[in-house]
């Protein structure tokens, strides 16, 4: 098989992980069973790790998937924050209004699922009437999950809601580090940590991404996010690995921002993010995180009308602060955001802030001011009814 052919197979397997048409021959719990122990010896090589135990594993109709999922979504994403995750894409012009996130979450993650482990009952799920020979691809991948629920607590790290942005780069190294380990499992006669060989993966990921009905027509923000934590997180643990051979990036070592996944030099010099807290009432608050730089990437690539985002060079992100509050005439956000340098958080305000005032929204008014944060230089937007009472008293900010 040539590099592009193998390469080819591989973003089939791992965009089941979303979704993989299901064809003949459909694995029974026997043969699921037996799959498992046969890819366990690979993916344990592949990642310098021992699994501890045998992971569980159980055959589901693709009904009793997506009503687990449907509970799980509801769990994971009540509706006070959906709410708050929403209206924050759609003041920022990230989505349209006619948007239904929670419909298109799980449309995403139920387009022609295959297979997928879930931590909270430590089982791989295959579907069942999927296809055997897709299945083992789309294991290799999710073995990896099971290895790392063995070493690290995924169900708390996936699922903190206080920071946004470090759960985004946490996901990112679970989900970047199963990429990794699975591709070396499934082509071990090929170096997959050159250059040459990822940027083709990447461009090969993103074809077949494209090539699935919902993820398609996804608003281009959804469809980037979704993609980040393969690419992003692949990219990191390829730089890790050279200069921390022998380790993974768990615990102590887990990167701390997006900026610090997407710039393995911020993250070797222990660039932190800088912590911003709103001071003043909280009457009306539903919604209370952070965005992070690759947010940030994503939100200018929107307002220029790009399709892809890019990352680099780093945009000297420090930290920052969002919320939004619930009123009569429709939602409003309050975002701080503070920079390394005055020159980071005037190309902000150049690039991101004052396009994004300039976008019309009936009933609403933009306002960017700059402001001065522990010394830092940082600016405010404030996209909010015109008629919203908090006007007159907006909240204050702090580097505590």
């Amino acid at each position: 098989m040539t590099m592009m052919g193998r390469i080819a197979v591989i973003c089939v397997a791992l965009g089941a992980c979303r979704g993989t048409a299901p064809s003949a021959q459909a694995v029974s719990q026997q043969q699921l069973t037996s799959l498992v122990d046969s890819l366990m010896p690979g993916v344990a090589k592949a990642a310098g790790l021992e699994f501890k135990s045998t992971p569980k594993s159980a055959v589901r109709s693709k009904d009793q998937i997506r009503a687990y999922l449907i509970a799980k979504m509801a769990r994971e994403l009540p509706d006070a924050r959906l709410e708050g995750i929403s209206a924050t894409y759609r003041l920022l012009s990230m989505v349209p209004d006619s948007v239904d996130l929670r419909a298109l979450f799980l449309e995403l993650y139920t387009e022609q699922i295959v297979g997928f482990y879930d931590p909270d009952s430590t089982t791989l799920f295959a579907v069942q009437g999927g296809d055997a020979a897709q299945l083992r691809l789309v294991l290799s991948h999710e073995l990896v999950h099971a290895l790392q629920h063995q070493y690290v607590p995924l169900d708390s790290i996936l699922h903190d809601a206080t920071d946004g942005d470090r759960q985004a780069a946490a996901q990112a190294i679970m989900e970047g580090q199963a990429t990794l380990v699975s591709l070396i499992a499934m082509v071990p006669m090929v170096d997959v940590r050159t250059d040459e060989f990822w940027e083709t993966f990447r461009l090969q990921l993103r074809a077949q991404q494209k090539g699935t009905s919902v993820y398609a027509r996804a608003p281009m923000a959804i469809r980037e996010g979704l993609t980040f934590p393969y690419v992003a997180g692949s990219d990191f643990l390829r730089n890790f690995d050279k200069s921390h051979p022998g380790k993974v990036p768990y615990g102590a070592l887990m990167p701390q921002s997006t900026e610090q996944l997407l710039h393995i030099d911020r993250y070797d010099r222990g660039d932190l993010p800088v912590q911003i807290r709103f001071k003043g009432d909280t009457a009306g608050v539903i919604f209370d995180d952070t965005f992070g730089e690759f947010g940030i990437e994503t939100l200018r690539t929107q307002l220029i009308g790009g399709t892809d985002v890019r990352t680099d060079p780093a945009i000297g992100w420090g930290g920052d602060r969002l919320r939004v509050y619930r009123s009569a005439d429709g939602p409003a956000l309050v975002w701080v955001t503070t920079w390394d340098e005055p020159r980071g958080a005037l190309q902000f305000r150049t690039q991101v802030a004052d396009p994004l005032s300039k976008v019309s929204r009936a009933g609403y008014r933009t306002t960017v001011e700059p402001l001065m944060l522990g010394g830092k230089a940082s600016v405010r937007i404030v996209v909010a009814p015109t008629a919203w009472t908090g006007w007159k008293s907006l909240p204050g900010a702090e580097i505590p």
